[in-house]
């Protein structure tokens, strides 16, 4: 087996990376302690938020899990949790019976319509109002350059096994 010779990170590639992950673990945090008090977690409003805004309210679960970013499993995990919070319902996909969507109830509505004022003042004053009109633009080109790629990845990945 060949051995991969490792390319170090330089100064700024070092800083780069740990300003990132300092700073949108620490904002994921804050963005989640702020839901508590509506008790949703960031995982919770994530897919209600997916849900209220597709068709019907409802979503396949394999669409739901990749538009949320988790796994399977994880999502699974959420649901069991959500099902008891009454927020969604799980249905039998009719046509393959295999599959299964996640339908948002009007209980899951009136949560996320009383948590999303509250969800967008914090991550504008947590995010938005410390970046400039094109540090906006900036960062969406770059995440969805990050973002295109890594998908890109998982996909091949995926395709392998």
């Amino acid at each position: 087996m060949a051995v991969k010779r490792t390319k170090w990170l330089n100064t700024s590639e070092m800083a780069a990376w740990r300003s990132y992950v300092v700073a949108s673990r620490r904002l994921m945090d804050a963005l989640d302690v702020d839901l508590q008090e509506h008790d949703l977690s960031m995982a919770d409003y994530e897919v209600l938020a997916h849900l209220s805004e597709a068709p019907g309210r409802r979503m396949r679960m394999s669409e739901l899990a990749e538009t949320s970013m988790v796994s399977k499993s994880r999502l699974s995990h959420r649901m069991k949790v959500m099902v008891k919070a009454g927020w969604v319902e799980r249905e039998v996909c009719a046509e393959d019976k295999r599959g299964s969507f996640a339908v948002m109830t009007e209980k899951g509505w009136r949560a996320i319509v009383r948590a999303a004022p509250d969800h967008v003042a914090s991550v504008r004053s947590r995010f938005l109002d410390n970046l400039t009109a094109k540090d906006q633009d900036d960062l969406a080109k770059i995440f969805d350059r990050v973002t295109a790629r890594l998908r890109k990845q998982y996909l091949e990945s995926f395709n392998k096994n």
